[in-house]
């Protein structure tokens, strides 16, 4: 059956800088995530999810899905570098294909958002990737929300971000933090979601979140 659908891709750092606590925050709050959205059929119908993981190179870990008919969650797992070029590039041909893919099936498309997550310095020269991504004349162009915690640069986490942009601000240890980044991500999804469901001659709704506890909001910048 037709329907409006709103994308959502999250783009997490899996660097050697991640292991640990960091890695294990994240991999343990996708299961609760999917809880929320696959055991919710409004929000569910609304919603699409894709994660993708960078490193070195960058994995789609899950291809965009309808979250109600995904049995279990990937696990992300920490080691090599911290390739933004790599995610970006990533990131862009698979909105293209799931695009094409969603609008083949007779559904409307929405803007797709980005929740991008890093804690690092980028390894590589990223800028060209990201100005094929955020090209306004590339129609499927996203919404992307940066986050940046551990020794990211703020500078390039406000560059990434078009939406908003967070920093941890140290008033949580990384784990917790990124506890609190997942929750804002799950809320983010599921307010969108519902108030899509409720809006439906008007389109679909991307609800961001006002604050993270944990992160600083900050500008988002151009480069």
């Amino acid at each position: 059956m037709s329907q409006q659908v709103l994308p959502f891709y999250l783009v997490c750092d899996e660097s050697g800088s991640m292991s640990g606590g960091p890695i294990e925050a994240i991999n343990k709050s996708l299961p609760d995530l999917h809880q929320e959205i696959g055991s919710n059929p409004v929000v569910a119908d609304k919603t699409r999810f894709c994660l993708i993981g960078f490193s070195d190179q960058a994995e789609i870990l899950l291809p965009l899905s309808d979250l109600s008919v995904v049995a279990s969650m990937p696990a992300l797992r920490a080691t090599g570098g911290t390739n933004y070029g790599a995610a970006f590039r990533t990131l862009k041909s698979t909105i293209d294909a799931d695009v094409a893919q969603l609008k083949s099936e007779g559904h409307q498309v929405y803007r797709p958002a980005v929740f991008f997550l890093s804690d690092g310095q980028a390894s590589s020269n990223w800028h060209a990737d990201y100005q094929d991504l955020v090209d306004p004349a590339w129609r499927s162009h996203p919404n992307i929300l940066a986050f940046g915690f551990g020794q990211a640069d703020e500078s390039v986490i406000r560059q990434v971000a078009t939406t908003k942009a967070f920093i941890a601000d140290g008033t949580l240890g990384p784990a917790e933090a990124l506890g609190e980044f997942a929750q804002s991500l799950i809320r983010s999804i599921v307010n969108s979601g519902t108030q899509s469901a409720a809006n439906s001659q008007g389109g679909a709704t991307l609800v961001m979140p006002d604050a993270v506890p944990g992160f600083t909001t900050i500008t988002a910048d151009p480069i």
